[in-house]
């Protein structure tokens, strides 16, 4: 009887708690009422005791101690800094002596990573600004190694500004043409897949520019209407709109073909670097070392399988190749977005042993040895000191949903230097005495601390201290990641967030939520889970009556190449016999209704929802797929071909990952979201499907967003009635 008593109190108690908590509002998951605050933007300062930051109001640019957290200096400020005429700074950059810089304002969108903005050069001495160029807005402006030039480019052309003859601007190329050449700034398919948004620089002695030069004359051009008048409010009628045309070659197609130039500023002679690749090869990279006879070039082949590293003469234009790398899949991004060059060695990831680590080799080209060692991946290189041979480095060593960072010294002794179990991301000093790391799990919002390179905490700056209490008022759901085990022996990792007033006698309907691209993660036993991170649109469906479920299946990241390329040439087949697995393994439970599980996603999440809809296993009642790729053929040629080579050499892996052609299998109820202006996810991969659908006799939902990209944005209300449309459909078509 005690027992029964106690337990009786005990859900009484739990009863209270919840009943003096409310709910939260849909409107403030979207508005980010709730959401946890950050301290990114952090550039260390060349003494190695000071970051510069700028102001939460974005009209300073301060100097922090990295010792102390304190603002030790006001660098930037609107208020007072001559001949300023902008009301707030979107960026800054420093000059190499830090004795200039450039203050970014106005900035424009491109695509996802480019965009013009107009740049100001800042003296700290005088305390006065000046236009970095007054014909028009800049692209990538970046200080020469002595601080005396500004090279940047404009409408597809390179331009150089030369402090020192009182910042006389000249051009340095000249056939820069939309749609045609690019010059030093990447095209669309190498910003999107490359993750590059520069494509020049300035050699160590300042007398040199290399750049990239994108011919993309011969690329297929994709076309998209555009609907909405500038002034929205506007009803009368008026002219047509024209679409916007752009440069985008689909899986299959041609490319940019890409060559490297050199620019030598005092003859103003440019040269063509006689790198011996194929026509059809990638140049995603290059970087002058310190050497300024060394121009490194990173070079791929069509099938992305084999990286090259030439040693390019920017005079000469002689190149040599010092290392090779190859992959029986394709060589992942790291490998050359890590890359790092140093004085007398670089350091390069690798998954040659079957997990991502670190290799050092001489500048020539010489493996010393391997860094880092085990069965788990490397996901960030933070620095190496070169004099003390010490490495710093980021890895999920033991638990592939966390990660801490470390240090090797030159004994190979590893230290682990942050202690808390959760994920952590770290940013060095200049010097590497210094860290600022941002600290957070599943339950904890981001705390970020400064700390000596021992990983002692020298000072706490965030602690989201004010959101946690706001958060005691909410009844947030129950978190906790969970694993199991699929019926091919497969460990899955998952991440469930439970209402909060769960009751283990009943049965809830879930909503399963994931994406699922190739070495993408979303369980990680971190505060951003879920759509607005936080968990916080998950807690508010949980409120609602809903388990909300994530797992990353078979191509994830975080577990080594076996578990992320197995679906290479298959994209779609693994990725959606997971999620069904999860589905299955969930009706297991006592608590889950199995006969009311959904599914839904964005991107490759939108893609992989209609797949695992479309498995053969009817187990999802239904789905939501948002700026879902329906067909692989439709997509670029960077990203596509790294999974699935070309159309012609992979035909029966296209269908089988074809939404489209699978589409007589789809089961359940289904809702399909896209933007008119998506430039990553074409509009046309909706209407196929649409067309694939009703010719299949197959019913479902659509809502369509003029003029939206990827992220369907476009509009002050676009995101808040898009989300309470994904609710009520989910209300409509699960049991609550």
């Amino acid at each position: 009887m005690k027992k029964t008593l106690l337990i009786l109190l005990s859900f009484a108690a739990i009863a209270t708690s919840y009943a003096t908590k409310r709910d939260l509002e849909l409107k403030e998951v979207i508005n980010g009422t709730y959401s946890a605050r950050g301290f990114s933007g952090i550039h260390p300062m060349n003494d190695g005791e000071h970051f510069a930051k700028m102001s939460s109001d974005r009209k300073m640019v301060l100097s922090y101690s990295f010792k102390s957290g304190e603002v030790t200096d006001t660098i930037f400020n609107i208020n007072t800094a001559r001949g300023c005429n902008f009301k707030r700074i979107d960026g800054f950059k420093f000059s190499p002596d830090e004795a200039r810089m450039l203050i970014q304002t106005r900035t424009n969108y491109i695509y996802r990573r480019s965009f013009t903005a107009e740049y100001h050069i800042f003296s700290r001495k005088n305390n006065k600004l000046q236009p970095l160029s007054e014909n028009g807005p800049q692209q990538e402006p970046i200080f020469s190694p002595d601080g005396t030039m500004i090279a940047f480019a404009r409408e597809n052309n390179l331009y150089l500004v030369k402090l020192l003859f009182n910042s006389s601007e000249s051009q340095i190329t000249t056939d820069g043409k939309f749609g045609e050449i690019i010059n030093g700034i990447p095209d669309w398919v190498y910003e999107e897949e490359f993750a590059t948004s520069r494509s020049f620089d300035f050699s160590a002695d300042s007398k040199m520019l290399a750049y990239i030069r994108y011919d993309e004359s011969k690329v297929m051009n994709y076309d998209m209407p555009m609907y909405i008048p500038t002034d929205a409010s506007n009803h009368e009628y008026d002219d047509y709109k024209k679409p916007y045309s752009y440069k985008y070659p689909v899986a299959g197609a041609q490319n940019s073909t890409v060559t490297v130039h050199t620019f030598d500023i005092k003859s103003r002679v440019t040269r063509k670097l006689a790198l011996p690749i194929d026509s059809t090869d990638y140049i995603p990279r290059i970087e002058f070392t310190q050497d300024p006879d060394f121009l490194a070039v990173m070079t791929l082949n069509r099938h992305q399988n084999q990286l090259d590293i030439f040693q390019a003469n920017p005079l000469s234009g002689i190149c040599k190749r010092i290392l090779r790398e190859e992959s029986p899949e394709y060589i992942n991004e790291p490998t050359y977005q890590q890359l790092a060059f140093y004085k007398n060695h670089f350091i390069m990831p690798s998954e040659r042993d079957g997990y991502n680590h670190l290799y050092l080799y001489t500048i020539g080209g010489n493996l010393v040895k391997q860094l880092t060692k085990g069965e788990y991946d490397v996901s960030d290189l933070l620095g190496w000191d070169e004099a003390k041979n010490i490495l710093y480095y980021s890895s999920n060593e033991g638990n592939p949903t966390q990660s801490a960072t470390y240090k090797i010294d030159a004994k190979n002794k590893k230290v682990r230097i942050t202690q808390k179990e959760g994920t952590n991301s770290t940013t060095f000093s200049k010097g590497m005495k210094y860290f600022v790391n941002t600290y957070q799990n599943l339950t904890t919002p981001p705390i970020v601390t400064l700390n000596d390179n021992n990983g002692k905490k020298l000072a706490t700056i965030l602690d989201n201290k004010e959101l946690v209490e706001n958060l005691e008022n909410i009844n947030m759901g129950q978190k906790e990641i969970f694993t199991f085990t699929t019926s091919d022996g497969v460990k899955l990792y998952g991440w469930m967030i439970k209402p909060a007033n769960f009751d283990k006698n009943k049965k809830y309907p879930v909503i399963m939520h994931q994406y699922s691209g190739p070495y993408s993660q979303k369980v990680k036993d971190s505060w951003a889970i879920g759509q607005y991170g936080g968990g916080l649109f998950e807690s508010y469906m949980a409120s609602n009556g809903f388990i909300m479920v994530s797992v990353d299946g078979r191509g994830t990241a975080g577990r080594g190449t076996k578990f992320g390329k197995c679906t290479y040439m298959s994209l779609g087949t693994y990725e959606s016999k997971d999620q069904v697995e999860a589905a299955k393994y969930l009706g297991t439970l006592p608590y889950v209704d199995k006969g009311n599980i959904a599914i839904w996603g964005w991107s490759f999440g939108g893609y992989n929802t209609l797949m695992s809809m479309s498995e053969g296993t009817p187990v999802f009642k239904a789905g939501v797929a948002i700026a879902a790729p329906t067909d692989w053929r439709f997509y670029d040629t960077v990203y596509t071909e790294r999974y699935m080579r070309t159309p012609k050499e992979n035909k029966d892996g296209y269908d089988k990952g074809s939404a489209i052609v699978n589409v007589d299998k789809l089961h359940g109820k289904l809702l399909l979201i896209h933007g008119t202006a998506d430039d990553n996810v074409h509009f046309r991969n909706m209407t196929r499907y649409i067309y694939a659908l009703t010719q299949a006799g197959k019913q479902f939902q659509t809502a369509i967003y003029p003029d939206s990209n990827h992220s369907i944005y476009y509009g002050s209300n676009t995101r808040r009635q898009m989300f309470e449309m994904i609710t009520n459909f989910f209300f409509e078509n699960l049991k609550n």
